[in-house]
Parts: structure tokens; sequence; C-alpha cells
């Protein structure tokens, strides 16, 4: 059985557990990688190793894009929150101290 079928997907709330040991694709090692050659026999990479990495990569950008997406709800719910304490906050031509 592949590689690729045996893969499980996080089930998170937005982050991603990850043990202290696993560390998190660089881009330099992404364009540095190499796979061996197959077998003898076949033509190619091996497939297995392929589909290894490719999970792997797959897991990073997932991880990534579940961090953007929560950056960009914080980043809504602040704007958010200026904006109403903006509106509660009396305007020049209305404070009666002036």
């Amino acid at each position: 059985m592949s590689v690729r079928n045996q893969r499980s997907f996080p089930v998170s709330a937005g982050t991603t557990y990850r043990s202290a040991t696993y560390r998190s694709l660089l881009p330099w090692q992404v364009r540095e990688r190499r796979f061996p050659p197959a077998r003898l026999g076949r033509r190619g990479l091996n497939p297995d190793d392929v589909y290894a990495f490719l999970d792997r990569v797959a897991l990073d950008m997932t991880a990534l894009h579940d961090a953007l997406a929560e950056s960009r709800r914080e980043t809504a719910r602040i704007k958010l929150a200026l904006r109403t304490w903006q509106s509660d906050q009396p305007s020049a031509d209305q404070d009666p101290a002036r």
C-alpha cells in the first residue's frame, strides 16, 4: 500500500498539533530535496518517497493556510472592535466640554 493512502488529516480548531520533534519545512528544503532513483528494473523516482514528501508539504501548507485564516479572523475582529469604539466616542463637534 502506498504512503499516499495512509495519510491522516489533523482534526483541529484552527491550529495543528505537532510534536516537539517535528519541524516545518523551509523553502530551501523544498527546493533542494532530491529523491533516490527507483529500484533496479523501474524507471524514475520511488513513488513512496515522493508521496511521503508531498504529504509533508501538503501538511505544512494546510498549517500555513489555517494560520493565515486565523490571522484574518483576528484582524477582522480587531477592526470591528476599533470601529465600534470609534463610533462610541463623541466627535469634536458634539463634545460638550468645548
